[in-house]
């Protein structure tokens, strides 16, 4: 498998161009993780049961937190999503850089 120049700069360009994207899905992730504690908290709080068990069960169960935990989903899976691409854009240099490093010595032998 030949990975052209042009491929690989596109590559590299694509790294480029989605850091900041990846660096921002990585912040909201895990900023929903840590305001997820804070949520539970101020759920518990609102609760009328009286024992601990039970209000942490009413606020796991209450809409907010439920949709809280749907956020960190989909902010966890844009995050994974752009870090694999990101992955396979570097593989793709590497193997263009190996290909080419190749290539100039099998040049240099046929001299």
């Amino acid at each position: 498998m030949e990975i052209s120049e042009k491929s690989a700069t596109a590559a590299r360009q694509f790294i480029w161009d989605n850091s900041k994207q990846l660096g921002k899905a990585t912040a909201d992730r895990s900023y929903l993780e840590a305001f997820l504690k804070s949520k539970l908290a101020l759920l518990m709080k609102e609760s009328t049961e009286s024992s601990f068990a039970g209000k942490e069960m009413d606020a796991k169960a209450h809409p907010d937190y439920i949709a809280l935990l749907h956020g960190i989903k989909i902010a966890q899976e844009q995050e994974v999503t752009l870090k694999w691409q990101m992955e396979s854009a570097k593989i793709t240099v590497e193997i263009y850089r190996t290909e080419s490093a190749n290539n100039r010595t099998i040049d240099r032998a046929m001299q």
